[in-house]
């Protein structure tokens, strides 16, 4: 007697579960307080909904694309669940995925956005509570550490199981970012003055400078 084959879609329940269990994850480290953190976290949490209906709901994507993956790559069963990590697919990885080299560099992503908010979010939470700014830790090397780990989350899981609409909400929510960090400089620069221009002329924004520690001593809140 065989045993009945586990369906490749249609787990809602693993959608809602995973989803839920990332958002909170993601809420124990970032700790959302005001309107704008709430609301980046927001479309992140957004983001992380669509890829888990798509992963375990309905594959719109492959659903989609099916004529043109099965015209392409005839060899390849593109509704069974593996066949979701596309990059694995195409590029004709046989073995379990899971072990792949895309899905290597997805959990080293994943890993790294989750421990830079985590780290950052502990630098500027004792900064707000002394009323400094904050520049030790992730702050010495970049202005938006917590924007720069949701950025590298997804990008981790666009690399792990790449969508039609995640892929659409990706430069949407980098652009969301962008203005996000830019409206926080625009209030540290007016609350802190010439203090926020000199951590800013030695601290870039978004990507740190390889192999030049950036000094510390003035104080700088974002995120």
């Amino acid at each position: 007697m065989t045993e009945p084959e586990v369906p490749a879609y249609g787990l809602w329940s693993l959608a809602i579960v995973n989803s839920l269990v990332f958002i909170m994850f993601a809420f124990s480290f970032f700790k959302p307080e005001t309107r704008r953190d709430w609301r980046s976290f927001g479309a992140f949490s957004a983001f992380l909904v669509a890829l888990f209906t798509e992963m375990y709901g309905f594959p719109l994507t492959i659903y989609l694309l099916s004529g043109w993956l099965t015209a392409r790559f005839p060899g390849v069963d593109w509704f069974a669940h593996d066949s979701g990590h596309l990059l694995e697919a195409v590029f004709g990885w046989q073995s379990n995925p899971h072990f792949g080299p895309f899905h290597v560099v997805s959990a080293l992503l994943i890993g790294g956005g989750f421990w830079l908010i985590a780290a950052a979010w502990r630098v500027l939470y004792a900064a707000q509570r002394t009323g400094t700014l904050a520049t030790d830790g992730p702050y010495a090397r970049i202005r938006h550490p917590q924007y720069v780990g949701f950025v590298l989350i997804m990008t981790g899981f666009l690399v792990q199981w790449p969508t039609l609409v995640t892929l659409a909400m990706f430069p949407v929510l980098v652009f969301m970012y962008v203005r996000l960090a830019l409206r926080e400089e625009r209030e540290v620069l007016a609350a802190s003055g010439d203090q926020y221009v000199r951590y800013m002329a030695r601290t870039p924004r978004f990507v740190p400078r390889i192999g030049a520690a950036s000094g510390h001593g003035a104080d700088a809140e974002g995120a």
